[in-house]
């Protein structure tokens, strides 16, 4: 078949652009470069694993779990159905988590990634901080081969934990960073993602903030004096969340909206002048 042929055929089944997305990933080539070679014959192996995938997108599977990988904040991590999907909003999470840590602490900065899952908010703040060290916990063990597996593609020197959230861990440290489960146990999700993505990264409890509780109750003997605690939350969740915190002393908490303008990160300040441009 050409490359024309199985576009047609990938149009046939699911979106334009992923159908071409996905051919061009397999090509190995840029967008581009797949419309320029239409009539270019494609290897018979390289047809099947191509209408393979196209019908497994078709069935409703997540296209970065067919394709194995996904984009983000400028680095290629493997996903698989052991961990969350990282989604554009995350990365948000991460740049204003990086402006802080730059704006108010001198290196070095110990930071840990509660619930880490593919690793990618802890391997993106050790790519881009010099002079920082970042542990990546997660509770599950299977989660954790995915995130070893990035950080050793990524030539990213962490450290990990197999651990409930604080339970296993013994060190104090400046920055803590969380994208933990914050949708309620009965709250009506797309079929895409109930179906294929695991439900221990899903799913916080009753009201979405069992992970939130336990964040708290053992932040204080796991921070240190001065710190930044960085939370992705449900758009809803927003002062929930802050009063789980608000009883802390010297802190100053920041609520920050998403590009889409809802309510998706918390940032607990202890004992730093925060000024917010």
């Amino acid at each position: 078949m050409t490359v024309e042929e199985l576009i047609s055929f990938g149009k046939s089944h699911i979106h334009k652009t992923q159908a071409e997305m996905l051919l061009a990933i397999l090509l190995d080539v840029n967008a581009l470069e797949l419309l320029l070679m239409l009539d270019k014959k494609v290897d018979d192996k390289i047809c099947e694993e191509y209408q393979e995938k196209v019908l497994l997108i078709k069935n409703n599977e997540p296209i970065q779990y067919v394709i194995g990988n996904v984009n983000f904040y400028g680095n290629i991590f493997k996903v698989n159905k052991s961990v969350l999907i990282p989604r554009f909003e995350t990365e948000e999470l991460v740049e204003n988590t990086l402006k802080y840590i730059k704006k108010y602490f001198p290196l070095p900065v110990n930071i840990i990634d509660l619930g880490t899952g593919s690793g990618a908010i802890g391997i993106s703040l050790k790519k881009k901080l010099e002079n920082v060290s970042v542990t990546l916990l997660d509770i599950s063990e299977k989660a954790l081969d995915v995130s070893r597996e990035n950080a050793n593609e990524l030539h990213a020197d962490v450290s990990f934990i197999q651990s409930d959230m604080w339970e296993n861990v013994s060190d104090k440290y400046d920055v803590i960073i969380s994208n933990p489960p914050y949708i309620r146990n009965d709250e009506e999700i797309e079929d895409i993602v109930r179906n294929n993505e695991p439900h221990l990264a899903l799913y916080g409890g009753v009201d979405g903030l069992d992970l939130y509780r336990k964040i708290r109750d053992g932040l204080l003997e796991h921070a240190k004096d001065k710190f930044l605690l960085a939370l992705e939350i449900g758009d809803l969740q927003k002062n929930d969340v802050i009063n789980l915190f608000r009883d802390i002393p010297n802190t100053i908490i920041v609520a920050k909206r998403d590009m889409q303008g809802r309510d998706r990160m918390i940032f607990v300040f202890r004992n730093i002048d925060v000024i917010e441009e």
